[in-house]
């Protein structure tokens, strides 16, 4: 088992893979390591979609098998995926980005990374936001 550090490095390495071949290279390495791990491209108005990044977020880590559909599991999701957003909000007000949300997990410890390019036309700048929690690693009965 990884402790949050490991699980964060393993969510900021996914978000970054350049292409869906090599972010499936990086989900199976992962895999290999016993750390669940999906990911999924975002873009558009972030400022705005706040309720779409964290759905999305949940979505796919329902779909992957990342966490269970309990309230405990997706309020961990939607609580990390807030975090990260909150983290590059200032430097995407007035802005576009496009971009993709990766989603790590390792028993207890859950990390969601952004990393996203804002802006306008090529001036773009890079964001990455990282939100942390932790659920338990065997849900309650």
């Amino acid at each position: 088992m990884y402790d949050s550090i490991d699980v964060a490095r393993a969510a900021i390495g996914l978000a970054i893979t350049p292409n869906r071949s090599e972010e499936e290279k990086k989900i199976e390495e992962l895999a290999q390591k016993n750390i669940k791990a999906a990911a999924v491209d975002i873009g558009g108005d972030i400022i705005n979609a706040t309720h779409i990044v964290i759905e999305r977020a949940i979505f796919i880590a329902r779909k992957s098998g990342i966490i269970k559909e309990e309230h405990v599991q997706d309020g961990a999701v939607a609580g990390a995926a807030r975090e990260a957003q909150a983290q590059i909000i200032a430097k995407a007000i007035g802005l576009n980005g496009g971009g993709k949300i990766a989603i790590c997990r390792s028993g207890e410890h859950i990390t969601v990374c952004i990393f996203m390019s804002i802006g306008m036309m090529y001036l773009n700048e890079v964001v990455v936001g990282l939100g942390h929690r932790t659920i338990p690693a065997v849900s309650p009965k």
